[in-house]
């Protein structure tokens, strides 16, 4: 029980409420950039960073 406790993370000190919110209230995610990859088939696709490894490689986007 002692050993599992070290192991995680806890906060030093209290954070307020209002100083929780606006933390996560300033938080935005970024639209994912398409880039241009060239299928085995020699079509040129745009596709998400993600994705552009596994289009190269030919396998099925969708």
């Amino acid at each position: 029980m002692e050993s599992e406790a070290r192991l995680m993370a806890t906060p030093k000190y209290r954070m307020s409420r209002s100083r929780t919110r606006s933390r996560r209230a300033h938080w935005k995610a970024k639209p994912e950039q398409p880039i241009e990859v060239t299928l085995p088939d020699g079509t040129v696709l745009q596709v998400p960073q993600r994705l552009a490894a596994a289009a190269r490689r030919g396998y099925p986007l969708r």
